[in-house]
């Protein structure tokens, strides 16, 4: 027989063991929003449509409106982080997650970004680019109100799988999918004439998407100053022409394997 105190130490342990289980994870950190910016870094990306693409969201992040954006939310933070993409097998994340709440963490964030070496790889996922955007926000140790992928890119998919699986199942985990197609050069053997079309028929999506296509070189970081603020904000585009997604026929829509028939056709693989 135990003795009573032993026997009331042990009454003591098993109640506590069987509480474990039950007992809540660890808080994660509360946000307005978790937005993972993904950029393209393929080959038909030149050197110059990188810096300009690097230095637009530097620039965006640098800037009061979007710094007042983020002060209104309902927590005045959200959680940030940056990861470049080429083929399918070939995503990485420049700038881990990212608490932004103040000033001092946005310069600190922009200036991060603005000394990112420039690189180029091959191929372009865009399905590879979503996939791996989507897994990041399930080790971010963020609880957000809103999930947001944004994706810039100067081409459609033409390796990986089906982008329109990989976003539909991002849309089925309740993560907004937005686009930046990049439309700045004459469009060449491999390259969508009609990004602005594919990126709205099979990329973006969930509640509140929208894309700012870029034309001009010299509206492409007004473009990505204005897709960050409406992302941070989440206020619905406006109508005006920078925002306006897509020219001429609305009832257009576009083929969503372009990108790989494309590539099929050239080199047969």
């Amino acid at each position: 027989m135990l003795h009573p105190v032993r026997a009331l130490l042990v009454l003591a342990l098993t109640w506590v063991a069987a509480l474990i289980p039950t007992m809540p994870a660890r808080a994660q950190t509360e946000v307005d929003l978790a937005l993972v910016i993904a950029v393209d870094i393929s080959y038909s990306m030149d050197t110059d449509e990188q810096e300009l693409q690097r230095e637009g969201f530097a620039e965006a992040f640098r800037s009061p409106l979007v710094h007042d954006a983020i002060r209104h939310g309902m927590l005045g933070r959200i959680g940030v982080t940056y990861m470049e993409w080429a083929g399918s097998g070939d995503q990485q994340v420049i700038i881990p997650w990212t608490i932004l709440d103040n000033i001092e963490s946005l310069m600190a964030f922009a200036d991060r970004i603005a000394s990112i070496p420039l690189h180029r790889a091959q191929r372009t996922s865009v399905s590879g680019a979503i996939d791996a955007a989507a897994n990041l926000f399930d080790g971010s140790g963020l609880e957000a109100s809103r999930r947001v992928i944004d994706v810039s890119g100067d081409g459609a998919n033409n390796q990986g799988r089906s982008v329109t699986h990989a976003r539909d199942e991002a849309l089925a985990k309740g993560i907004t999918i937005n686009g930046l197609p990049i439309m700045l050069k004459k469009p060449g053997s491999l390259d969508d004439p009609d990004l602005d079309l594919y990126f709205r028929d099979c990329v973006i999506g969930g509640p509140g998407a929208f894309m700012v296509p870029a034309r001009e070189r010299s509206q492409f970081q007004l473009a990505i100053k204005a897709k960050i603020l409406l992302e941070v904000s989440g206020l619905p585009p406006s109508e005006e022409p920078l925002i306006r997604p897509v020219q001429g026929d609305a009832t257009r829509r576009a083929n969503c394997f372009a990108g790989e028939a494309r590539w099929q056709d050239r080199f047969g693989n």
